[in-house]
């Protein structure tokens, strides 16, 4: 149990660091620039520590670590693919073209970028709908992920976590904008980088050493439940069966879908867009890989080898000692395992992963409402941030009712939906916006529209975890998916989705009008 007034003067002290680096990005605040990219001219440790506190959350730490206790070290390829793909390919492929077409275009948003691109105000307001309408499944499952760990080590109940997580973010988001969520992600991403380095040392000195923990857990096979066994789980240091449903869930789901999705997330997108040139991008690729390395891959790590402790302490497996619940297996080993003062650590850790993401989620969710929605809709001025802090306020108010009502075990999920969700829709578009002078505003809105249906559509009637827990196929059609021959109801929605809206689109711009000359030559001016 956790003394109450050390927490109290820890988190007063933590709140008080909070508020003046909101402060600070309020008073640097002056318009729509400053509010929706930082001015561009962000420094690059800020940008590479703000990007990576944005792209490693809760549900990475809390929900992959406990999906890690689950499926075993394979789950490490994952912070591969994000510092190969989320960070180098990013930075280099997205994040150069990024920022200058959205300095040449005048872009402040990942929705403008496009629109512009595309020279369409309905575009933007297609793409901004997207993002306001799933952008809630992934900020709900963050505000999980921390308000879970609080309910587990500080006896904190889960609904009064939910309220004060969206209400402390909300308060700096709202007044400080881009700027202010960006430096005090720096802050919390060294806070985190600081916590998650100190439990990968203590949990290998817990559990003997380096050498002898791994092969503590490989020595554990015989133990993977019948069940389990049964779906292609091999051990917990070794990959599930090729063709397995457990080898389908790990590297489509898992894998592939958050791996890849990163890419096209609208709120790592737009912070390409704060740096002022291709040099602060360069300068800060390393501090981002450094950083996933050592906040994914230790949560990884420490979830798979959490088996071996709860087993020398219980004789129960990490999901066994959770009690099925693969989102309480990183709080429970942090809770048990570590040294007490170390709990306080960590607590700053979660709160930092948590409110690091929600603020960088609901700034994006609350620009694509009012400053890509609402102003093109009705034809605003763009400049007036009011609409956009209003639209935070009501992403704050949806993500909070969807927390309430998601079930458990949704965290990791949820996660590689959005991300899924997300690639098909965007990803193609995007590149093409940033690379391909050929790409046509038909083709862009074909296969945006192709992503997202056929996303849905494999969601309601096709991927077995979610049209069976929906019901809609089963009530339609009396079964729980459409196709049942293996291994379709096991294969990730974007690992077909996504090709199809790429096809999609190149098909389409083939056979539609190119834009304008002189607006191409604009959008990919050479100096």
């Amino acid at each position: 149990m956790m003394n109450a007034l050390i927490l109290g003067i820890i988190i007063v002290f933590y709140v008080a660091a909070i508020a003046i680096f909101g402060y600070i990005g309020y008073k640097r605040t002056q318009n729509a620039h400053d509010y929706l990219v930082a001015g561009r001219s962000t420094h690059p440790f800020v940008m590479a520590m703000s990007y990576g506190a944005a792209f490693i959350s809760t549900s990475a730490i809390v929900g992959f670590g406990g999906v890690a206790g689950l499926y075993g070290m394979g789950l490490l390829f994952l912070p591969l693919m994000n510092i190969a793909v989320g960070v180098l390919g990013a930075f280099l492929i997205f994040g150069i073209r990024t920022r200058k077409m959205g300095y040449d275009l005048n872009a402040k948003t990942f929705p403008e970028l496009i629109g512009n691109r595309f020279k369409s105000r309905y575009l933007k307001v297609f793409i901004s709908a997207i993002i306001f309408l799933f952008m809630p499944l992934y900020t709900s499952v963050v505000l999980i992920g921390g308000a879970r760990f609080l309910e587990e080590v500080m006896q904190v109940d889960y609904n009064i976590a939910l309220l004060i997580f969206a209400f402390v973010v909300a308060v700096y988001v709202t007044f400080g904008g881009l700027k202010g969520v960006m430096y005090i992600d720096t802050f919390m991403g060294c806070i985190m980088l600081i916590g998650m380095i100190f439990l990968l040392c203590v949990t290998y000195i817990r559990l003997g050493g380096v050498i002898e923990a791994h092969q503590a857990l490989t020595d554990m096979a015989h133990l993977v439940p019948e069940n389990l066994k049964a779906s292609g789980h091999a051990g917990w240091t070794c990959m599930p069966k090729f063709n397995s449903e457990w080898w389908w869930n790990l590297v489509s789901s898992l894998m592939l879908g958050v791996g890849i999705g990163a890419l096209a997330q609208p709120q790592l997108a737009v912070r390409f867009m704060t740096v002022k040139s291709t040099r602060e991008l360069n300068r800060a690729i390393c501090v981002g890989a450094f950083f996933i390395l050592f906040t994914a891959g230790t949560a990884y790590v420490v979830g798979a080898l959490s088996n071996v402790y709860f087993y020398q302490k219980s004789s129960q497996i990490a999901i066994a000692a959770a009690k099925g619940n693969p989102d309480l297996i990183v709080p429970l080993f942090i809770n048990q395992a570590m040294p007490k003062f170390f709990v306080y650590v960590f607590t700053l850790t979660l709160l930092s992963a948590a409110m690091s993401t929600l603020s960088s989620l609901f700034h994006v969710t609350g620009s694509a409402l009012g400053h890509d929605l609402y102003c093109n809709i009705f034809r605003k001025d763009k400049d007036n941030i009011t609409v956009s802090k209003v639209g935070i306020v009501i992403g704050i108010i949806l993500s909070i009712v969807l927390a309430f009502f998601l079930p458990p075990g949704i965290v990791a999920r949820g996660t590689s939906i959005f991300f899924g969700v997300c690639a098909a829709a965007f990803m193609p578009v995007y590149f093409a916006a940033i690379y391909w002078k050929r790409a046509t505003l038909a083709g862009a809105w074909a296969s945006i529209a192709s992503g997202v249906a056929v996303s849905l559509f494999g969601l309601l009637f096709l991927h077995r975890k979610e049209s069976a827990a929906l019901g809609i196929c089963e009530t339609l059609f009396g079964k729980s998916e459409l196709v049942s021959c293996f291994p379709w109801p096991f294969v990730d929605t974007m690992v077909y989705a996504l090709p199809i809206s790429a096809i999609v689109l190149i098909a389409v711009s083939y056979f539609t009008k190119p834009l304008n000359e002189y607006h191409l030559n604009r959008c990919f001016r050479k100096k």
